[in-house]
């Protein structure tokens, strides 16, 4: 059931023409909230996050769908190209933190975690809602730089192609400021 409410949200919103609110060199709201990482919850913290490096902060619709397993693996086995580049990664859904705790094992091997936004405080701050089904969130990725800004965002309903955009946007961010 839960897939086939997903492929109904992507055939959906395919056709509705979206932006992002935050845009390059936009400060990317902070926030706390819970999260889970190998099945332990924890407060994360953007602020915190980003005094390590950048952060990637991708929003998914629903844990456990077939697209949110498929992008959450795929974001799991480049962990350590992430990491190469300095940078974490967090997830981002209204699900909650019960669910997720699982998921962060299940489907993000515990690599790295997935925080809960039931309230849907950070979805709608990173314009982030989805806009025909607005209790789930869109499928939006950001990169934000340690200094607080948005150095990359990329909206697209498709989970096999955030990965390598991010990825790509962390390598041109690092070679601009050598």
């Amino acid at each position: 059931m839960n897939r086939l409410v997903v492929a109904a949200l992507v055939a959906l919103t395919a056709a509705i023409p979206a932006r992002a609110a935050l845009d390059v060199g936009d400060p990317a709201p902070d926030f706390t909230t819970e999260a889970a990482r190998a099945g332990t919850v924890f407060r994360y913290s953007l602020a915190e996050a980003l005094r390590k490096g950048p952060v990637v902060l991708y929003f998914f619709p629903a844990a456990y769908s077939e697209g949110c397993s498929i992008e959450a693996h795929q974001f799991a086995e480049a962990m350590p190209e992430f990491e190469a580049l300095g940078a974490t990664v967090v997830g981002v859904s209204a699900d909650d933190i019960d669910t997720l705790t699982k998921f962060s094992v299940q489907a993000c091997q515990s690599r790295f975690p997935v925080a809960s936004d039931a309230s849907q405080a950070v979805m709608k701050s990173f314009d982030a809602v989805m806009r025909t089904r607005p209790e789930y969130a869109n499928r939006i990725s950001y990169v934000i730089a340690p200094d607080g800004k948005i150095v990359f965002h990329y909206l697209s309903l498709n989970p096999t192609r955030h990965v390598d955009r991010m990825l790509a946007a962390l390598r041109s961010w690092a070679a601009a400021r050598k």
